[in-house]
C-alpha cells in the first residue's frame, strides 16, 4: 500500500500482519496518513498470514487445546509472516486488549522507530507462543474488545502519521494538541461569534497574544482537572498553574457545597 511521492531518506516503515487486508481499503487514503505516504514520510505494507499456510483452505486458526469457546490463531502463519519482513531494526507489536495502553507518548516513541510490524489478532486471540517468542511488546488502544486488531492498527498508524513533519499543514496545531504537553487541549471556537445565545470568550478577540495564551493555558488546566485529573499527576505545572487551579477549583467546590444546602 505504499504511495508514490517525494523520496525521503528514512521513512517510517510499517508492516501490518492481517488476515483481512481489505479492511485497510480507504483509511490510509485520506488525511495526514495519505499526505505522509505521498511525501515519502511513511511506508505501509500489508502481510497476510494466509499466504504462509500450506493447506488448500489456507487455515490460520484452530480449536483451543483443553477445550473452550472460540478459535485461536495458529502460530506458524504468524511467525512466517513476521519473519518474512523482520529485520534487526524491526519492532514487533501485538495488538491486544491485554497490552499496555497506547497513548500520545507511545505514538511519539513509535514515530522514532524505523520499522514497525503490527500483528492484528482475531478470533479468541493468538497462540500464546506468539506473545512469548515473537513479539517485542503488546499494545492496547483501550479497555474494550474489538473483532480484531485492524481498527487498532489504523488508530496507531494515524497517530504516528500526524506527528511526522510535513504530514499536517500547520505543525503548531500538533504541538498544541491534547496530551502534547501532558494536558487536554483548550476549547476552540470559530465563526459565528454568537450561536444560539452562546458567545465566544471576549479574550479571543482582544488581539493580546499573551492574554490569549494565558487563557488557553488556564482552560487546558481546567479541562484536564475536570475530565482527566489523572493527567495532572504527571503534567509539568508551574507555581502559577497550581495557584490558578487551587483558586478556581476551590471556588467551584465552595459554590457546589452552598448549592447543596
Amino acid at each position: 500500500m505504499s504511495a508514490p511521492g517525494d523520496a525521503v531518506k528514512t521513512p517510517v516503515k510499517v508492516h501490518i500482519v492481517t488476515i483481512f487486508p481489505e479492511f485497510f481499503n480507504g483509511p490510509f487514503d485520506c488525511g495526514p496518513t495519505r499526505i505522509a505516504r505521498e511525501k515519502g514520510l511513511l511506508e505501509i505494507n500489508l502481510v497476510n498470514p494466509r499466504d504462509f499456510t500450506t493447506d488448500a483452505h489456507r487455515t490460520v486458526d484452530d480449536y483451543p487445546f483443553g477445550g473452550g469457546a472460540g478459535m485461536v490463531m495458529k502460530p506458524e502463519p504468524i511467525f512466517l509472516a513476521v519473519e518474512s519482513v523482520r529485520t534487526p531494526a524491526s519492532r514487533v507489536i501485538l495488538l491486544s486488549p491485554q497490552g499496555e495502553r497506547f497513548n500520545q507518548d507511545t505514538a511519539h516513541r513509535f514515530k522514532q522507530l524505523p520499522h514497525l510490524i503490527l500483528i492484528c489478532g482475531r478470533y479468541k486471540g493468538v497462540d500464546e507462543r506468539v506473545r512469548t517468542m515473537l513479539i517485542d511488546e503488546e499494545v492496547s488502544i483501550g479497555d474494550y474488545v474489538l473483532a480484531g486488531g485492524e481498527a487498532a492498527a489504523v488508530v496507531i498508524v494515524e497517530a504516528i502519521a500526524r506527528l511526522l513533519p510535513g504530514a499536517v499543514g500547520d505543525e503548531d496545531s500538533v504541538a498544541t494538541d491534547s496530551f502534547a504537553q501532558g494536558l487536554l487541549d483548550a476549547p476552540v471556537y470559530t465563526r459565528p461569534r454568537e450561536f444560539r445565545g452562546a458567545t465566544v470568550p471576549e479574550v479571543l478577540f482582544s488581539g493580546n497574544h499573551a492574554a490569549v495564551a494565558t487563557w488557553r493555558r488556564q482552560q487546558a488546566l481546567l479541562a484536564t482537572a475536570r475530565r482527566r485529573p489523572d493527567l495532572l499527576q504527571k503534567a509539568t505545572l508551574t507555581p502559577l498553574d497550581r495557584e490558578f487551579l487551587q483558586k478556581t477549583l476551590g471556588k467551584e467546590a465552595s459554590n457546589g457545597s452552598q448549592n447543596e444546602k
